[in-house]
């Protein structure tokens, strides 16, 4: 009877401690995500504090860039209107030259006109000269001899010598009025060929000053296509710390539910700790529970080898074993939040079209006789870091 009584508590310590470090794993494993997920978010923080760094600079080079603009504006507005001055200058430059040109054909008019009348008087002159030459003894016979009187004498003779002073005179201011000519005409010359190098010479300023102009027009358009490029920069950054603060957001979120799953796990495992798990024998299985566990199997491990199909449905048999879950597969593989196959619908997809396999049937049959691959594990996942699994069978850990 002792042996007896002595083989029961050791047998009851042994579940209990397969119990314990069943919860405990799974407490374990939530601690980590908790780690990774505060770690995640501490990354994600980071980013966003890099970004809105990114972000401080950029709004400070589109400022800069403003200011540039804006002094290259009031720049090209100057280097445009110093344009327009010089424009109406040189314009009114080429009015004094035009009205020069009118002056000098003027002139070269009356210097041509002076030439003529000084040449027919010049040869006229002449001819008066050499008959005065020529002719000079009978013309004083012929004014003696026609005279009346001596004194009519004397007023004839003094009658020649007034003609001659007089076409003296008039051949000097003849001679005097082309030599005046001829200096105007040499001073508009002048004036012209300073105004026409005064014209060249604005014209090449006037150059230079259309060229600064593209100058700077092509730093205003340089500036705003940058201007241009650093706003779509900062729109982008804008964007992303948007979306780093939205992960933070859900990080937060995350770990929140996190937590609250550790406390339940916490909870679950102190439970466990208390309870004990009932033998296979001892399970009534439903009609539908083979169909049922073998499309589970089907929807959570129809890629892995055998054995991790035997792997996943061994779990669910060990929960229904257990007194901390439900005690039928049914209770078991709906239990909320627990596979993700009959939240997603895909377990029920299957059932409607009877998925399940021969393999995903047999191992059916074999945990439901009560084999297990696993031990006494109650979790599965994919690979993660930071956890240990006790098992890894094909692309699951088990634990």
């Amino acid at each position: 009877m002792r042996g007896r009584r002595r083989t029961a508590v050791w047998m009851v310590l042994v579940l209990l401690l397969g119990f314990t470090t069943v919860t405990v794993q799974a407490t374990e494993e939530t601690r980590q995500q908790i780690e990774q997920a505060e770690r995640d978010k501490k990354e994600t923080e980071e980013q966003l504090d890099q970004t809105e760094e990114n972000l401080k600079n950029l709004n400070e080079q589109q400022n800069s860039l403003q200011g540039t603009l804006s002094t290259l504006n009031t720049e090209l507005s100057q280097v445009s209107h110093n344009l327009s001055d010089l424009e109406e200058k040189i314009a009114g430059k080429e009015a004094e030259i035009e009205t020069l040109n009118g002056k000098i054909e003027e002139v070269n008019r009356d210097l041509e006109e002076a030439v003529r009348l000084k040449d027919t008087q010049y040869e006229t002159m002449k001819k008066q000269i050499r008959f005065i030459y020529e002719k000079s003894d009978f013309l004083y016979m012929e004014l003696f001899f026609s005279s009346t009187s001596f004194s009519d004498f004397l007023n004839k003779n003094n009658y020649i010598e007034q003609l001659s002073a007089y076409q003296q005179k008039v051949l000097q201011e003849y001679k005097d009025a082309q030599a005046a000519i001829e200096a105007k005409q040499e001073e508009l010359e002048l004036a012209m060929a300073q105004l026409e190098k005064d014209k060249e010479e604005l014209g090449d300023y006037k150059v230079q000053v259309v060229a600064e102009q593209s100058r700077v027009s092509g730093l205003v358009s340089q500036t705003t296509n940058s201007i241009h490029a650093t706003a779509g920069q900062i729109s982008e950054a804008e964007a992303q710390a948007l979306a780093y603060e939205q992960e933070i957001k859900a990080k937060e979120e995350n770990l929140t539910a996190l937590r609250a799953k550790l406390a339940e796990e916490i909870r679950m495992a102190e439970l466990a700790a208390q309870s004990s798990w009932r033998d296979i024998s001892e399970v009534s299985f439903a009609e539908g529970d083979r169909y049922l566990l073998a499309n589970l199997i089907y929807c959570e491990a129809g890629g892995e080898p055998y054995a991790g199909q035997v792997a996943v449905g061994s779990v669910v048999m060990n929960r229904v074993l257990s007194s901390v879950y439900p005690n039928t597969v049914t209770g078991v593989i709906y239990q909320s939040g627990q596979f993700s196959p009959v939240a997603s619908g895909r377990l029920a997809l299957a059932l409607a079209d009877g998925r399940a396999t021969a393999a995903c049937y047999q191992a059916a049959d074999e945990v439901m006789k009560g084999t297990t691959n696993v031990g006494n594990c109650v979790y599965f996942r994919t690979p993660v870091d930071g956890i240990s699994p006790k098992y890894t069978i094909g692309g699951h850990i088990f634990y």
